[in-house]
């Protein structure tokens, strides 16, 4: 008779800090709650759990039932908790000793809320680098869980994959399982007596065999379908009790499949993710490619015997990918550096806190979830990098005004800050601020995303929409449909950074020039004053960034040549974004919100007043100016459709000029008491 097959279940679950309570409130009502139900409802099955800190922090607040579910399962030994960074970092991505604190800081909750340490560790986004390995193995973690793909890699094959490997580095071990990929297409998908017949023709007569499914939760109830699927039709009632009923498979805790079995070897995987991660991270151009090359050996039958050798990208080319990931990810290193900087005494909770939020990897990369292109998670990290650096800064004062390289890439950025603001300026020749930070509000109005080339804008184009069919449910990943009118105008990419104060010089006639020359001068560093000049066309530009108290200026003076208008381009990332909070305020009067135009003929103010960022920012122009607002849309995609993502408020402000003459422009920033 052959060797049971041992399933090894598992489901991984998060949500973001930043997220929205109702995205919360969604997976809990459509996934989270009726899969525990569902779960409790047979002891027999044991599987295995990760839940980051974040979410657990949102369950037992808002969502006890879950909670007691976890802990419920935990008790009787149906269910095993997997460990991790605390706040889903990407370990690879942060430094070893922040990876020490984040993985004990969840193995130390796990403990106190379900009364043991985990013995087994989930990885964020499958992200793989030996770097993490001595981090892991430090805090007690026996073995974590990778793809299949990651072994494929190194030339095994499907076959060898049944059991787990040992890897090593720096002289410290850790084990490795690795996930199926045939499971994760079947679990949900396929019928649950066809993923039931899968697990029951891998029993061998030789030994015991370990089938590995570890993937999202959210597939099991959030994604497209897949609700009335997996409940209301039955599936995974009927996944459950077939599987308890088949006596070529047993359920099995990680653990006990690593404590009686020995390891199949050592193993050493390159660095790399799943395999559409591979495919996510690689520039557009580079993407389509693969995707060809892919689709090309599938058709020639040679895909599954070659595609350990199909290498795409790895996760951190999407720091390269978009500048804005990269900028965001090195504010978070330094001011890791700055912490662990402090004496111990002053490295509190509340600090160590807000810098692990600020290493969550949602908004760092982008695949079929619309990860850094969603405003709200990039402010999740900003707001807590913000606030972490002026926590800093009451502790261990910084200059007020330092210049260097912060994102190695080439240029020199030139930070300027006080009390209540701080404002980065690009070293690129424009002059413009990539980042404006007011303290009081935790909130960064230079976090703004430009249009970005992505190799799936192709599928836009198409215009098609593609929805599943055969006997059981599509994925997300097979699925194209829309969520809102997309046209082709709607996917060309930026050719600058969106920013603020960008500056332009339109000649009579029409003709644009951009002034991306600038040459700066030597800081006047007890004015907090930055002076620029350029000479563009026939006329001189000098300019000049000044802070004062919740104020930023910056004036203009032209001279020589002939008349033009100079117009300066702010993109203000406002969280209200199109929402019902955000509105435009001139005169006293509401004249419309952010997602609507704005259009000033003569104008000395604006506010632009946001309730849920409980603050405002008010533009004062000095003489009068034209004033145009836009909201800047980019396209992307995610489980439900592609869709229309505001990023910001574009302003355009404009003065028709007769040199020489003098033009300023102040952001006023103000913090709500209500």
């Amino acid at each position: 008779m052959p060797e049971r097959v041992s399933l090894l279940f598992g489901v991984h679950a998060h949500q973001p800090s930043g997220n929205f309570s109702e995205v919360v409130d969604r997976a809990h009502a459509l996934c989270y709650l009726p899969f525990l139900q569902t779960l409790a409802e047979y002891p027999a099955f044991r599987f295995a759990a990760h839940v980051s800190g974040p979410l657990l922090d949102q369950l037992a607040a808002g969502h006890p039932d879950d909670f007691r579910l976890l802990q419920v399962m935990a008790a009787r030994g149906q269910l095993e908790l997997f460990g991790a960074g605390d706040a889903e970092p990407v370990l690879a991505a942060i430094p070893h000793r922040d990876r020490i604190e984040q993985i004990e800081r969840l193995s130390r909750r796990l403990a106190a809320h379900f009364g043991t340490r985990p013995q087994g560790a989930w990885l964020t986004e499958r992200v793989w680098e030996s770097a993490v390995v001595p981090a892991l193995a430090d805090c007690g973690v026996r073995y974590a869980i990778v793809d299949d793909y990651h072994f494929l890699c190194t030339g095994k094959t499907a076959a060898d994959l049944d059991g787990y490997f040992t890897t090593e580095e720096d002289g410290r071990t850790l084990d490795l399982f690795a996930i199926s990929e045939e499971l994760r297409y079947r679990i949900p998908f396929a019928p649950a007596h066809e993923a039931v017949a899968y697990l029951e023709g891998l029993a061998r007569p030789d030994r015991r065999v370990a089938a590995v499914y570890f993937d999202d939760i959210e597939k099991l109830g959030v994604w497209p379908e897949t609700h009335d699927w997996v409940y209301a039709r039955g599936w995974l009632r009927e996944f459950i009790e077939r599987v308890l009923a088949s006596p070529a498979i047993e359920t099995t805790h990680y653990a006990e499949f690593h404590a009686r079995e020995r390891t199949r070897g050592v193993v050493y995987l390159p660095a790399t993710s799943y395999i559409e991660m591979n495919e996510w991270s690689l520039p557009a151009a580079a993407a389509a490619e693969y995707v060809a090359l892919v689709q090309g050996e599938k058709q020639a039958g040679r895909y599954p015997a070659r595609k350990g050798f199909l290498r795409g990208g790895i996760w951190r080319n999407f720091l390269s990918r978009y500048p804005e990931a990269n900028w965001m990810h090195k504010r978070m290193l330094a001011l890791s550096v700055r912490f662990a900087a402090l004496p111990e005494a002053q490295r509190s909770d509340e600090l160590r806190t807000l810098l692990h939020l600020a290493q969550a990897n949602d908004a760092y990369w982008h695949g079929l979830f619309g990860g850094i292109y969603l405003p709200h998670l990039r402010r999740g990290v900003y707001g807590k990098l913000v606030e972490l650096e002026a926590r800093l800064d009451a502790i261990a004062e910084r200059p007020a005004v330092a210049s260097l390289d912060l994102d190695y890439d080439g240029t020199t950025e030139t930070f300027v800050h006080n009390d209540a603001l701080q404002i980065v300026v690009r070293g690129d020749g424009s002059a413009a601020l990539r980042e404006l930070d007011a303290y009081a509000l935790a909130q960064n109005f230079g976090d703004t995303f430009r249009r970005h080339a992505e190799h799936y804008h192709r599928r836009v184009l198409d215009g098609r929409s593609q929805e599943g069919g055969g006997t059981g449910i599509a994925s997300a990943h097979d699925r194209v449909s829309f969520k809102h009118a997309i046209g082709a105008a709607d996917v060309i990419p930026d050719a600058a950074p969106r920013d603020l104060f960008r500056d332009t010089w339109i000649e009579a006639g029409d003709r644009v020039l951009p002034c991306e020359r600038y040459r700066s001068g030597e800081p006047v560093l007890a004015e907090s004053r930055l002076d620029f000049a350029i000479a563009i066309g026939s006329v001189r530009i000098e300019k000049t960034i000044a802070l004062s108290g919740g104020t930023t200026s910056v004036r203009y003076r032209v001279g020589g040549g002939t008349s033009g208008t100079l117009r300066t381009t702010l993109d203000l990332a406002m969280p209200s974004c199109d929402g019902f909070g955000g509105r435009y305020i001139v005169d006293e009067r509401i004249v419309g919100g952010f997602g609507q135009p704005l259009d000033l003929a003569e104008a000395h103010e604006v506010t632009l007043d946001d309730r849920f960022m409980k603050g405002s920012v008010t533009v004062r122009c000095a003489p009068p100016a034209r004033i145009v607002g836009r909201p800047y849309h980019t396209v992307s995609q995610s489980e439900e459709g592609f869709e229309r993502i505001m990023q910001s408020v574009t302003l355009q402000i404009e003065w028709s000029v007769a040199p020489p003459a003098t033009f300023e422009v102040e952001l006023d920033v103000r913090a709500d008491p209500r």
